[in-house]
């Protein structure tokens, strides 16, 4: 029996409506895309609250909550069968060891980069993605591009030479984030297994690291005396799989060109809590970095509504 198979037996035992499965496969992808996308633009809004917390044990933390609050939907949904044959396998065992290294990159690069008031630079990495995305896609995967997408690229381009040129060099931060999360992206796309029992299966293989970690250093600031910070550190496993769900789940029934362009949602919501909620400056040429990239994404979503 496969995970959907299990879904479906799980969804069955629930009163009606509570689960829809009368939308079709690629509309739940983007349904679930645009959701998850939405939820990592608001992200700094929770990070922020955790400033005064090193970025590492915060990375450790959300490790750990986060494969228990994968285990408790895993329990919840019946898919312990799946995920157990999953990590019987080598080749998904090893496809899971990859994606979960990438996205522990991009976890520790987002979290420090919000704490050292970058977020308009994670907001540029994440408007790379697409980028990154639709390459790896024809390369790697051989999808093709309709003409209007060509020239959304060509402009999304133009953004990110634009602000290269105006920062003086390559845009690390936003680089690092643009690549681990492709690469991130490419190998659940590719990897034979489904989305929830993979998101565990990654985040199982980070936790033996992180829990020694947070063993190294005595437990972190999880403690009695500091009720508030012990519960958001708690709540970073929510704040993680969720998302993470999400998103794997449109990776698997959209294609990688189209779920790199849904990613827009993400840096746009960072663009505005950076400007407006934590005022970091915004100079003439990075704004027209943005706008450029910003015309991509019209054209590339008006492209997608007209297919």
């Amino acid at each position: 029996m496969t995970e959907a198979d299990l879904f479906r037996s799980f969804a069955n035992r629930l009163p009606p409506g509570v689960l829809s499965t009368g939308v079709s496969d690629s509309r739940r992808g983007l349904i679930h895309g645009i959701a998850a996308y939405f939820l990592w633009g608001i992200a700094p809004l929770f990070w922020k609250l955790l400033r005064d917390v090193s970025w590492v044990e915060i990375l450790a933390h959300r490790v750990v909550w986060g494969v228990i609050a994968f285990g408790a939907i895993v329990a919840a949904v019946g898919v312990g069968p799946v995920l157990r044959a999953a990590a019987r396998d080598r080749g998904t065992l090893a496809a899971m060891a990859l994606s979960g290294a990438m996205l522990a990159i991009n976890w520790g690069m987002f979290i420090w980069a919000v704490a050292r008031g970058h977020i308009l630079d994670a907001s540029l990495g994440y408007f790379i993605i697409p980028l990154i995305s639709v390459g790896l896609g024809m390369l790697v995967l051989g999808e093709r591009l309709r003409r209007l997408q060509w020239l959304a690229i060509a402009f999304s381009s133009a953004g990110v030479v634009v602000e290269s040129w105006r920062a003086g060099g390559l845009p690390w931060i936003s680089l690092v984030l643009a690549t681990s999360f492709g690469l991130y992206g490419l190998v659940r796309k590719t990897a034979r297994v489904e989305a929830l029992v993979g998101s565990t299966l990654e985040t199982m293989l980070l936790a033996p690291l992180a829990a020694a970690y947070l063993a190294v250093i005595g437990g972190g600031v999880i403690s009695l005396s500091d009720p508030g910070t012990a519960l958001l550190l708690l709540g970073t496993g929510a704040v993680t799989a969720l998302p993470l769900v999400l998103f794997t789940s449109a990776a698997r029934r959209l294609p990688l060109s189209t779920v790199g362009f849904l990613q827009y949602l993400t840096p746009t919501g960072q663009f505005l809590l950076a400007t407006l909620a934590y005022g970091e400056p915004v100079a003439p040429a990075r704004l027209a970095a943005f706008g450029l990239i910003w015309i991509g994404l019209a054209l590339f979503s008006f492209d997608l509504a007209r297919a």
